[in-house]
């Protein structure tokens, strides 16, 4: 197996684009190295990109934030304007694995790991953040929804690897929430995650996006939910409505930790509370 850690995304790019064999990025490794360590997997190459100086920032603007590909989620956690701004989505990166974990596990690596139960990919979806790819050759910007299109699976080519997630400008009178229910209190896999960002004018919902997570092959952006609140001021019945739009997106599976049906009636659950508390955060008033 051969190791590299390149300077550039670039760089970083070519060496992949290079590679013959099975080759693999490392952030921060929390995924990657106990499948090495299981025997799952025996990479040709590892690319290391904690000596990327883009990857490892958190940067904000008049356009939003960017959050570098090798950023911790323990920097996430303690950056006070991203918490105050995106809550929801600091939230869902804080649910990856134990405090030990945090100082190494990364929103990229969550999203590119390709797993329908990630926490930070159904927040990441309902913030409208976007990823952008590098390859060896060119760029591109693409909504996160777009990167995983199975399990274990995404869209990315051989030779490109995710630089950074960008989340957008935040509007006033806005906020958003992530929930997941586990079958235990701390450190497990979700058996349904929900999360909502919305925006509000006079009480009055102007914008919503909704998204699931563990409920389908791939999380979901649910539009049909979102619009069963926009327009409203989070009623009973506009819950309800939303309640039942996300039960209807659900396309799960029955396994140990939930029945189909157990999914889908959680999924309506969640994504309830998750509406009252981003309504609340975006100074609602119910």
């Amino acid at each position: 197996m051969r190791y590299e850690a390149p300077n550039t995304t670039k760089a970083a790019a070519t060496l992949l684009a290079a590679e013959k064999g099975k080759a693999f990025v490392l952030a921060g490794g929390t995924d990657l190295l106990v499948r090495m360590k299981a025997g799952m997997l025996e990479p040709d190459l590892l690319v290391d990109i904690k000596q990327i100086d883009k990857m490892r920032t958190i940067a904000g603007n008049s356009t939003g934030f960017t959050i570098g590909a090798a950023v911790p989620g323990v920097e996430i956690g303690e950056h006070k304007t991203l918490g105050k701004l995106w809550p929801g989505v600091v939230e869902a990166a804080q649910l990856i694995g134990s405090d030990q974990v945090q100082g190494r596990c990364t929103i990229v690596g969550n999203l590119c790991n390709a797993s329908p139960a990630a926490d930070t990919v159904p927040a990441l979806i309902a913030a409208g953040a976007k990823a952008v790819v590098v390859g060896k050759d060119k760029r591109r910007t693409m909504a996160v929804e777009k990167i995983v299109t199975g399990p274990g699976s995404t869209s990315l080519t051989k030779s490109e690897i995710i630089e950074s997630i960008k989340l957008p400008k935040r509007d006033r009178n806005s906020g958003d929430a992530y929930l997941r229910f586990i079958p235990r209190t701390e450190m497990d896999i979700a058996v349904v995650g929900a999360a909502v960002n919305l925006t509000v004018s006079r009480g009055v919902i102007k914008s919503a996006r909704v998204a699931l997570g563990a409920v389908a092959p791939t999380a979901l952006l649910v539009k049909e939910a979102a619009d069963a609140i926009i327009g409203s001021k989070l009623d009973d019945a506009s819950l309800e409505r939303l309640a039942a739009a996300c039960s209807a997106a659900c396309n799960p599976i029955d396994d140990k930790r939930g029945t189909i049906h157990y999914r889908t009636k959680v999924a309506g659950v969640l994504g309830r509370r998750a509406a009252t508390i981003a309504y609340e955060r975006a100074g609602g008033k119910r």
